[in-house]
């Protein structure tokens, strides 16, 4: 496993952090449309100028409600995120909700993922949560993702299921 021995992990900045944070997010999504053209031009198609502006309020309105629930991989800028929702809403899972776990293709493989996953669960370990768990959803067909999360002990608990509400309204 390679290490970036200058890397550090800490809360999110929303001054510093925010240019970067945005460009891994803007890849997250990427990543989520895949190959499927009509998958990927959906996710594509949410990274508007008002998508970003909610978004940015959104993630700093999380870090301010409960601070460290908002991570970055730090290595000169941000080079990867966990988003683990703010204690006040573990309600909505009866659990700590590990919402986003991304880096940067040239940090994946690496120990960064892990230290992320740690800092994470030290936190969600400090928030008063109904159920003392941590939960996320993870695509199975995601080998590399499911494998890692499998290697902290996670375990699949329910599926999720969607319903396509349509095209929002402009």
């Amino acid at each position: 496993m390679e290490r970036h021995a200058d890397v550090t992990v800490r809360p999110y900045d929303p001054d510093a952090d925010w240019p970067g944070l945005w460009e891994l997010k803007a890849a997250f999504e990427r990543e989520l449309g895949g190959k499927d053209e009509g998958k990927a031009a959906r996710y594509e198609g949410k990274l508007t100028d008002a998508y970003r502006e909610r978004y940015r309020d959104w993630v700093a309105d999380c870090a301010a409600r409960d601070p460290g629930c908002v991570l970055v991989a730090d290595d000169g800028g941000p080079v990867g995120y966990l988003f683990l929702l703010p204690e006040d809403l573990a309600l909505v899972w009866d659990a700590a909700v590990v919402n986003e776990l991304y880096l940067a293709p040239a940090y994946r493989g690496s120990d960064l993922a892990g230290a992320l996953m740690d800092a994470a669960l030290a936190h969600a370990s400090a928030q008063d949560l109904p159920l003392s768990r941590v939960v996320l959803d993870v695509d199975p067909d995601n080998e590399r993702a499911y494998a890692f999360y499998e290697g902290y002990g996670f375990e699949p608990w329910a599926e999720m299921v969607a319903y396509d509400l349509g095209e929002p309204d402009s």
